[in-house]
């Protein structure tokens, strides 16, 4: 599919280099070729008041073509007069008035009669009524050049830009390779994360339906089925929040927030979770710190941020959490979690979603989504996240404007 979407994309900008370049062709001919046709009628007519061999070369309009012609026009008997270069043969008259004729005929002033191919002009005078009559064989051998320079320009300039829109293509469509990759993973991840607590539930449901069963069995059994019931709910609720923040859905309307209380009362709620789990946490909060945005999606970053120290720090220990102003449009959320440090992939990868470094580590059953999503919430809030190592720990760092 991805092939075909680059094919795709170089044939559509072909097609569209393809109708302008031969625009511009078919515009810088027709300019070119009227420019030749005014040249030629303007030299006619001055070499008609100013025979040809008494003009000086200075005389000539600039860039013209220097070309023979010769003059004809009706005596009062009704015969034709013919002047003009040697390199004419004026004696048939038969064939100049018929020339006379036809261009008289044609009712314009310029032009180029079919027959012969000769381009006449016609003069007005007192004395009657003349036509320059000239070659245009110097002429159209010029337009046969510039056409022929056109096409092998034309060819070459393809060439080029399919070379380069092959190159733009690869470069246009690897974030939708990236993105198609990521999904497909996705997928996968997600079922592979659903497939263990379904398999628990299946079995558990088939041994509550044996005979054999007795009530202390069918008891833990339930307990059991509601235990991963549970989790795969939590699994769903993570997903469908994943795909809310993606689309931007459902989000909360944007208010001035004092992070420093949103801060706070996170705080203390995970205060006892962690003591629970042997962690203490620190926290060192400036207060006052305001900014615009969705107190619902803050908070929910903090949470997963406490909520992820109390998955994955060592015990015991201690959990630091600090907020400050880093400058007059920016503050910092940072939280430091004893434990093994992250590595440079780990740090980088860490916000990806399902990703963890060590699944066997986590004390409650993660899915490795928490951190995408705060990735996911922090963006929406034109903020930053980022996990760096440290000596005896890790530290996320949230950094939003104020």
């Amino acid at each position: 599919m991805l092939k075909r979407l680059r094919w795709q994309f170089v044939c559509i900008i072909m097609l569209i280099v393809t109708l302008l370049l031969s625009a511009m062709m078919v515009l810088l001919f027709r300019f070119t070729q009227r420019q030749l046709e005014e040249q030629a009628e303007a030299l006619m007519r001055s070499q008609a008041m100013m025979p040809m061999e008494r003009m000086r070369p200075g005389e000539l309009p600039e860039g013209s073509i220097r070309i023979d012609s010769f003059t004809l026009e009706k005596t009062p008997d009704g015969s034709i007069n013919a002047t003009g270069s040697e390199s004419f043969d004026l004696s048939d008259t038969e064939y100049l008035t018929q020339l006379y004729e036809d261009a008289r005929k044609s009712g314009k002033e310029s032009g180029i009669l079919g027959d012969s191919g000769l381009r006449f002009v016609a003069l007005h005078s007192p004395m009657g009524e003349r036509y320059v009559f000239a070659e245009t064989d110097r002429e159209q051998a010029a337009l046969r050049h510039l056409k022929r320079g056109c096409f092998v320009v034309s060819v070459i300039a393809l060439l080029v830009f399919f070379g380069i829109t092959l190159l733009l293509a690869r470069w246009t469509v690897k974030p939708v390779e990236k993105a198609w990759a990521q999904q497909r993973q996705f997928v996968a991840d997600a079922s592979h994360e659903l497939k263990t607590p379904l398999t628990v539930i299946l079995t558990n449901a088939e041994l509550l339906q044996s005979p054999e069963s007795d009530e202390q069995t069918r008891k833990e059994l339930s307990g059991s089925l509601l235990i991963m019931a549970r989790q795969m709910r939590s699994l769903v609720e993570r997903l469908l929040e994943l795909a809310r923040s993606d689309n931007g859905q459902h989000r909360e309307e944007e208010t001035l927030v004092d992070f420093s209380h949103v801060v706070n009362e996170r705080v203390m709620s995970f205060e006892p979770l962690l003591f629970e789990a042997g962690l203490m946490l620190e926290s060192e909060i400036e207060p006052g710190i305001t900014l615009r945005g969705r107190a619902g999606e803050l908070a929910q970053v903090v949470d997963i941020l406490l909520d992820n120290a109390g998955k994955y720090s060592s015990t015991p220990g201690s959990v630091k959490l600090a907020l400050r102003r880093r400058d007059s449009r920016h503050c910092a959320l940072t939280v430091e979690t004893p434990g093994e440090s992250l590595s440079g992939e780990d740090c980088s990868r860490i916000f990806e979603r399902f990703y963890r470094k060590d699944p066997a580590r986590s004390r409650s059953g993660g899915f490795g989504l928490g951190l995408s999503i705060a990735k996911e919430l922090v963006s929406g809030h034109k903020g930053q996240i980022a996990a760096q190592s440290i000596p005896g720990g890790n530290r996320f760092t949230v950094e939003l404007p104020l």
